[in-house]
This record gives C-alpha cells, sequence and structure tokens, in this order.
C-alpha cells in the first residue's frame, strides 16, 4: 500500500521549532556526511546516496533528540531524568545530560547489546536492568519517574526526540534533493516522523519509506491499518527497532507523512550489513542497515532511482556482528 501526501496535513512537529532545533544542538551531531557511494550501486541497481549518522560520539542519530531534551530539562531547573531504551537512547542522554549536570538514570533489558550498556555506564548514567524487554523497561523508567520525581524522557512521543531527528530532513533538504526516495528505519517512529514531516514539508515530491523487521513489525502493520497493532513479542537482531506497542499519537504523524511501510527478513539485514561493510567501509548495527535490505528484497521497485537512505547507528556487539557478518569490525575509538 502507498499513500501519497499531495498537501502537508497536521503533525505534533512544527518545521520553526525544528529550525530552532538546529541551533541548539551540539555541532557535533549536526552536518553528517551525505554522499553518494558507488560502490554499492551494481549490485542495488539504483544510486545510492547514504546519510552517515553514526559519525558522532555515540554514534547514532538519538542525541539530536535528547540535545533539545536536555537543554530544555537545564533551561527549566530539572535536575534528573530517566529513560528506556535498548541502548542508543541510553547512551545519548546521558551524553546531553552529563554536560548539561542532569543525573541521568536509564532503563534497559537486561539482554540488550552489552556494549551498548558498557557505554551508558561510562558516560556516567545510572544504569538499571530488567528482566524483560523493552516495554517492561518503559514501564519500569515510568515507575521511577514517578517515585523520584525524575523526568521521564519517552523516545517518539516527546515531541523533542521527533524534531531533534528532523534536523536530518533539514540537512537533506538543504544538500539540493537530486534523490527521489529515502528510506527510514523504523522503530518507535522518532526518526521517521522527523525526517518525514520536513520532507513533506519542504520536499513533497521525496518519497518516505519506512522499513521495519518482519520480526518487529508492530508500527507497520499500525500504518497499514491505520490504527494501532501490538505484537505480543519481537524477534528481530534489529533490536533498536524491536517495539512491539505503538505510540498512538506517533502513529497519527507517520500517517501524514509516510508514503509506505515495508517489512523486510533477517536475511536481507544481514546481507545488507555485509554490503555496507565489503562496499562501503561501515560497520553497522542491524537498524541501519534495514535501508539496503528494502532495496534487496525489491529491487525493480528501485531500478533506476536514486535513494538516500539514512546509516542510524553503529553500536554493535563485535561478538554478534561477527557470527552475523562473517568478519570482525577493527578497532572503534
Amino acid at each position: 500500500m502507498t499513500l501519497r501526501c499531495d498537501v502537508m496535513l497536521e503533525t505534533r512537529l512544527d518545521t520553526e521549532r525544528i529550525r530552532a532545533a538546529r541551533r541548539v544542538i551540539d555541532p557535533v551531531f549536526l552536518g553528517t556526511p551525505l554522499y553518494r557511494c558507488e560502490a554499492l550501486e551494481p549490485a542495488l541497481g539504483c544510486t545510492v546516496s547514504v546519510k552517515l549518522e553514526t559519525a558522532n560520539p555515540v554514534r547514532s542519530f538519538k542525541a539530536r533528540g535528547t540535545e533539545v531534551v536536555a537543554g530544555l530539562l537545564a533551561d527549566n531547573g530539572a535536575r534528573a531524568a530517566v529513560c528506556a531504551s535498548a541502548g542508543n537512547l541510553g547512551q545519548a542522554l546521558a551524553w546531553s545530560g552529563r554536560g548539561r549536570g542532569l543525573d541521568v538514570t536509564v532503563v534497559a533489558s537486561r539482554f540488550a547489546t552489552v556494549a551498548k550498556l558498557d557505554r551508558i555506564r561510562a558516560l556516567d548514567a545510572r544504569l538499571e536492568l530488567v528482566d524483560g524487554d523493552h516495554e517492561l523497561a518503559r514501564e519500569r523508567a515510568a515507575a521511577i519517574a514517578r517515585y523520584e520525581g525524575s523526568r521521564l524522557v519517552e523516545d517518539s512521543l516527546d515531541i523533542e526526540t521527533c524534531e531533534g531527528a528532523a534536523t536530518i530532513g533539514l540537512e537533506l533538504v538543504d544538500a539540493g534533493p537530486s534523490y527521489d526516495a529515502v528510506l527510514i528505519a523504523l522503530g518507535g517512529g522518532a526518526l521517521a516522523t522527523g525526517v518525514g514531516h520536513v520532507l513533506k514539508a519542504l520536499a513533497p515530491e521525496v518519497e518516505v519509506i519506512c522499513v521495519q523487521p518482519l520480526g518487529a513489525p508492530a508500527m507497520t502493520h499500525s500504518w497499514r491499518e491505520q490504527r494501532v497493532v501490538t505484537t505480543e513479542s519481537a524477534d528481530t537482531i534489529a533490536d533498536g527497532v524491536a517495539g512491539r506497542r505503538p505510540i498512538p499519537a506517533v502513529l497519527a504523524d507517520l500517517l501524514q507523512v509516510a508514503d509506505d511501510a515495508v517489512l523486510v527478513q533477517e536475511a536481507s539485514i544481514i546481507a545488507g550489513m555485509r554490503m555496507l561493510l565489503d562496499h562501503a567501509g561501515l560497520v553497522v548495527e542491524p537498524s541501519a542497515a534495514l535501508g539496503i535490505a528494502a532495496i534487496l528484497e525489491d529491487r525493480d521497485r528501485f531500478a533506476g532511482r536514486h535513494v538516500v537512505t539514512i546509516v542510524c547507528g553503529s553500536n554493535v556487539d563485535v561478538d554478534a556482528y561477527h557470527r552475523w557478518v562473517g568478519a570482525t569490525p577493527g578497532p572503534r575509538s
């Protein structure tokens, strides 16, 4: 199913606030590389440009949003914040909170990627682990916020996380879109709704395609049925997008800005990771390979087109990466 938006409809996001967000985000997270990767193109059958959101101290796009959140909290005199995270949001909030004197608590699944958990600790956040998945972590984070009076930071629900991510869209537009489609990893929805909002407002001719693993399809099913659809479980190596309970307000935004939402198989995700290593020299986590996976599964759709894929994160466990891709990444700073 493809949904085209000829007129920009209402979302919770605001383009002027997104422009303002760019002024408060640490420049280290802005202006990430955008370049054509010709080495990928023979195998994919289309022109491919990469938006590299791993080129920053926390190796994911999430800090764009947490910079906005933490800045507002500090300006309002807040002292503490708590979030649930599969790893990347927790690192980003820890980084942004540390720079503004906030006490940050991150709740994560005990089964989360070890490298991500270690990095959260290294950034001076308090880390609490739960014996369950991300949804249980969300419940525990909410309980901590109520008990301790901390600010609960909820990825995708908090508009600042979406509008911070939306600054990526401004950079894509500023580059002068010669591309005709953008492939966006779909999890909670902050990245997709943020970038999608900007593209539909400023470059409506660009197709916004969201990509999610077949093993964690809740938001895609919700977008297709135009109502919240939950799942009992999630089974995917792409832990960063493995939600089971879409947030209604986020789904409402996504329905206005996404042209399509597609599901891809685990084998295609792994193949995408391997291609990004072999042809682009990029070590990425599974979520970051979703765009390449979508092209691999539907080459005819993208044949002859110019596609941008947002490489959204590179926090990956070395041992797991070796099992999936068959190669060990080199030393990382």
